[in-house]
């Protein structure tokens, strides 16, 4: 039998919204004021973009609408977690970046992040970590809508 469909409906399991949500839930938990298992996405891909990006760019990158976005980062613009400039060719479009508060929250989501995955590879061997490890970063090397 062909792991295909095996492979998928773990994915499936990974990609959806319980899951995803009480990861996010987990990792968010009195981090900071503002971040949320709703929020973490925007914050998430922020970090990711490295550079000021506006709503409609984060958009896609997180599978929301660009409504969406805004109204989350809103919120993380309150907490302080988020900064909104004026774009530069376009003084109606805000570019959204990280503040210092931001970037510590990520980076505690992450350290979160790395310890529920750790916590998830206990009783694996070393051997087996490694080669899952190198197996999912081909995986997920090329999209799938794209592998042809």
């Amino acid at each position: 039998m062909h792991p295909a469909p095996s492979i998928a409906a773990s994915l499936g399991v990974i990609v959806s919204r319980g899951f995803r949500t009480g990861l996010y839930r987990e990792l968010t938990a009195d981090v900071a004021e503002g971040l949320s298992e709703a929020t973490y996405p925007v914050i998430s891909a922020l970090e990711r973009a490295n550079e000021p990006v506006s709503a409609a760019a984060l958009a896609p990158v997180v599978g929301l609408d660009r409504s969406v976005v805004s109204r989350r980062a809103a919120a993380l613009i309150d907490a302080g977690l988020v900064t909104s400039t004026p774009g530069h060719g376009d003084r109606r479009q805000a570019l959204l970046a990280l503040t210092a508060a931001g970037a510590r929250a990520v980076e505690e989501t992450r350290r979160r992040l790395d310890a529920a995955v750790a916590r998830q590879l206990q009783g694996w061997s070393s051997s087996e970590q490694e080669q899952f490890a190198s197996l999912l970063a081909r995986f997920t090397a090329t999209p799938l809508g794209e592998s042809g």
